[in-house]
């Protein structure tokens, strides 16, 4: 096994990858987003953080957090995100993934893949540049042309706050500086 080792930096700003097991697209189904939006804010008002970005497509959600001033727990929120809504899923008889005996011993279940992708955001510019990656997303991964097209976004809060122009969301992206974001492990 792997020596995984995660930034911890208290009171941080943090880039995450968090995918469905075997890639399910599951929040194609409204259900699903609703109870992903539920446990979101069910962790929130238990351990509060800022939700700076969010980006839904239908297995995978980016998203960019800002911790509380000396806090470093965002792997026991997104553990609590995965397991509320993983119990909602599957009580509404939502589809999982098959599950070694293995798995269900360890008490996982076929929903979520076991872990996360996390990036410290080091400066104002990382913060930028994963800011844009995440609303871009949908129109890389073809689900639309135009980023103010996708409605599974924090894009339209920053339109209505002024953050981006509604033009932003044509596509007028400078794509060229995700170049070197290591956007292997964002996939």
């Amino acid at each position: 096994m792997s020596d995984y080792r995660r930034a911890y930096v208290p009171g941080g700003s943090f880039f995450f990858t968090v995918v469905t097991e075997r890639r399910a697209p599951i929040f194609r189904a409204e259900t699903a987003r609703m109870f992903l939006g539920t446990a979101l804010r069910d962790c929130r008002r238990n351990w509060p953080f800022r939700l700076d970005a969010l980006v839904l497509l239908d297995e995978h959600c980016h998203a960019i957090w800002t911790l509380p001033e000396g806090d470093t727990r965002y792997s026991a929120r997104w553990g609590f995100i995965k397991k509320e809504f993983t119990k909602a899923w599957l009580a509404a008889e939502g589809h999982e993934q098959a599950c070694s005996p293995s798995r269900l011993k360890q008490r996982r279940r076929g929903v979520w893949q076991r872990r996360f992708w996390e990036h410290a955001l080091r400066d104002e510019n990382d913060y930028a540049r994963h800011f844009d990656y995440v609303h871009y997303n949908p129109v890389k991964h073809g689900y639309v042309e135009r980023v103010q097209d996708w409605p599974y976004s924090t894009f339209h809060r920053y339109v209505k706050q002024g953050v981006y122009d509604t033009d932003r969301g044509g596509g007028n992206f400078d794509t060229s500086v995700f170049d070197d974001l290591d956007t292997t492990a964002m996939e």
